[in-house]
């Protein structure tokens, strides 16, 4: 385990359900407000860690990549609801602004793919995981928190993960 620092985590994820189940133990963390910004390739497990945060913030719809319609939302059964936005299709944070993105974010937790497209439209405040393709079955996860709020989201992580503070 990797640790860079109190707010980075390195780690290897080597199978798709691995990365899945990392997505869960992230997303039963998650609240309103908070925004979980992906970076990474085609190919890199972005939207398999999106599942695995869907169903482990509680909800039962089933998660696919929103690149056509932009934003999918996935409800749990209490009524709230989380917000799945792909950035790959925008033009930039200008564009990105046109979806409300406030609105979102006040709404439920804010998962974005391909955020390295539209950060300037972001909070400043956010959790970051890069994530690199290694070969058909790992994938390097490097989570990074960027404010308070995300530097104990981290450490609940680490400790879910890896039974350490």
């Amino acid at each position: 385990m990797p640790v860079l620092n109190h707010q980075s985590l390195e780690f290897i994820s080597r199978s798709t359900e691995q990365t899945r189940r990392a997505g869960m133990r992230l997303g039963a963390l998650l609240q309103t407000g908070d925004v979980i910004c992906l970076i990474g390739d085609l190919g890199a497990g972005k939207t398999t860690l999106v599942q695995g945060i869907s169903a482990g913030w509680g909800s039962l719809d089933a998660v696919s990549s929103p690149t056509f319609v932009l934003v999918n939302v996935y409800r749990r059964p209490d009524g709230q609801n989380l917000y799945h936005l792909d950035a790959y299709r925008l033009s930039g944070p200008t564009e990105a602004a046109d979806l409300d993105l406030d609105m979102l974010i006040e709404h439920g937790p804010l998962v974005v793919e391909w955020a390295d497209r539209i950060q300037d439209a972001l909070p400043e405040d956010h959790l970051r995981v890069k994530m690199n393709w290694i070969n058909d079955q790992q994938r390097d996860l490097m989570i990074t928190a960027h404010g308070p709020r995300y530097e104990t989201i981290l450490t609940q992580f680490r400790q879910k993960v890896y039974g350490v503070s």
